[in-house]
């Protein structure tokens, strides 16, 4: 949808921005033989890692299907496992495009721009193809080669060598970032096409589907924010007396030092039956103990 798209873009904006920030205040090739690969491939490859990772991590889509499957799996018919693995499946294929919008961005701005692979892949450049003297050992060629991404440490005869290693790895990683482009759109692309050939529904059809879960989706928020709210408050009511928002409360109840004690801590979701559970605390005390106590009479007029 719409939303989709508008997401994803800024998605993208974001990882241009951060990248051009990123590479400008913390990049900078030690030119050195046998650690410029390890940091050019470091900048390269863990930032989008890490963008994949968050990426899952901020997709509820991730959390609706791993939370609590466990338990459900358990209770799964031989003849059902099938379909529910392909939905899983497809779940998994959605969740993991929506994710690797950042890193592939990353990615790809990453290898137009070129400073991290002209760091990374210096020292295994063919240098003797630009008037290099042919008569310097491997070992001496590659620590030469490893100091090209920064121009003070590189002699002056071998000016023109630099600069054109320095050409033919920007060179080869502007292709490498336009060919990622490329796959990728073409990708994403065929993919739609694929997902709308197999649709069950029609094309208007379709849309009052998206429509519809959409509009269900937000109903559903909703409805579940009022209802935890109006459960909760039986309990709040039951401990103190009166619920929040209450008018003409003539008398409030004084908690004991025991329930106090009671719904203060730490704890978990409790089982109580197969189909219920204890949400809190307090939930666990309104349910078990029974509201006598200290009741106290109130003014409302100060």
């Amino acid at each position: 949808g719409k939303e989709v798209v508008i997401a994803n873009a800024i998605i993208a904006i974001l990882t241009i921005g951060g990248q051009q920030l990123f590479s400008f205040f913390t990049f900078s090739c030690p030119c050195h033989v046998g650690q410029n690969l390890i940091y050019g491939l470091a900048f390269l490859g863990v930032p989008a890692l890490i963008l994949l990772i968050v990426g899952y991590a901020l997709n509820n889509q991730t959390w609706r299907l791993v939370t609590g499957k466990r338990s459900h799996f358990e209770k799964v018919t031989t003849s059902n496992q099938l379909l529910k693995c392909k939905l899983i499946c497809f779940v998994l294929y959605s969740i993991t495009g929506r994710a690797l919008v950042a890193p592939v961005t990353w990615l790809a701005v990453t290898l137009i721009n070129g400073s991290y692979y002209v760091c990374a892949m210096s020292e295994y450049a063919p240098m003797y193809y630009y008037g290099a003297n042919p008569n310097v050992t491997a070992s001496e060629c590659r620590r030469i080669l490893a100091t090209f991404p920064c121009s003070q440490l590189v002699p002056p005869e071998l000016t023109r060598a630099r600069d054109e290693v320095i050409l033919l790895l920007r060179y080869q990683s502007q292709v490498a970032g336009w060919l990622l482009i490329a796959v990728v759109v073409i990708t994403v692309f065929l993919s739609y096409c694929l997902a709308s050939c197999f649709s069950p529904l029609s094309f208007l059809h379709f849309r009052y589907w998206s429509s519809y879960v959409h509009n269900e989706q937000e109903l559903f928020d909703e409805a579940t924010e009022q209802h935890s709210r109006l459960y909760a408050m039986q309990h709040v009511r039951k401990f103190f007396g009166f619920a929040p928002g209450s008018e003409n409360v003539k008398e409030i109840r004084i908690p004991s030092l025991k329930e106090w004690q009671a719904i203060s801590g730490l704890a978990f979701l409790k089982r109580v039956d197969e189909e219920h559970y204890d949400y809190s605390l307090l939930h666990d005390w309104a349910l078990k103990e029974h509201a006598n106590g200290k009741y106290l009479n109130t003014d409302e007029d100060p």
